[in-house]
């Protein structure tokens, strides 16, 4: 049903944790990345194992950032270093706490479920063909996260953000003193940096598609949803 004036209806999408965690973390997730990269540049090289040094072979050879893109934007290791650290608190208290909330109001289970159907390999990729068609929802419920979404917002949540505060801890001589067994699982302080550093790389790739299909959907509207909760319908769906 439509609603007065002839406007489509609307669609109460996002709860208000979802959107405080939402907001809170383009923040935590900008400044984190700006620092880490002007720690980066200390030492642009990433190893595995435990040690690495000048001499060692690293794995992997990085350039050393432009002003434009660190936190601070002129070199300030100690700076940045603080800005890194504060804001990575912040970062795993908020995931903490929207998991619980999320899992009190029932957010993983009723819009975050994978259902074996979902990815089936003709599932995968009708819904692959359909974003590329810019279709990205489904006109019989379009309220509900698409496949792709799920698969991308699950990795996030449960894999890279807890990747990336677990290594974040390893790479600290204080946690390895308390905490030997990160040293273990991820194979040395060197390997912790580098995984470190490709969860980063994975999760500032994932902004980047995220802002791209929020622009290619609307918007005005995926904001202002995520702003107020309330996402319209496209013109003729939800009679």
């Amino acid at each position: 049903m439509e609603e007065k004036g002839g406007a489509p209806p609307k669609l109460y999408r996002h709860r208000l944790a979802t959107r405080i965690w939402h907001w809170l973390n383009a923040l935590v997730i900008f400044i984190m990345l700006g620092s880490g990269l002007m720690i980066l540049n200390a030492h642009p090289h990433l190893y595995w194992g435990q040690y690495g040094a000048n001499f060692d072979h690293p794995w992997l050879n990085l350039p050393r950032w432009p002003g434009w893109l660190t936190i601070p934007s002129t070199y300030n290791l100690a700076l940045a270093r603080r800005w890194h650290l504060t804001f990575a608190l912040i970062l795993a208290f908020a995931l903490l706490i929207f998991m619980i909330v999320s899992l009190i109001n029932r957010h993983f289970q009723r819009d975050l479920r994978i259902r074996a159907r979902e990815v089936a390999p003709r599932h995968l990729w009708a819904d692959i063909r359909a974003h590329f068609a810019f279709r990205f929802h489904d006109p019989d419920r379009p309220g509900a996260f698409n496949i792709l979404q799920k698969i991308s917002y699950a990795a996030t949540i449960f894999v890279l953000l807890p990747v990336i505060i677990l290594t974040g801890l390893t790479m600290s001589p204080a946690m390895d003193a308390a905490w030997p067994w990160l040293l273990d699982i991820f194979g040395g302080r060197q390997s912790a940096r580098s995984i470190h550093f490709i969860c980063a790389a994975l999760i500032a790739a994932f902004i980047i598609v995220h802002l791209t299909l929020v622009l290619l959907a609307g918007p005005v509207n995926e904001i202002r949803s995520m702003i107020t909760g309330w996402w319209r319908m496209p013109e003729g769906e939800g009679e």
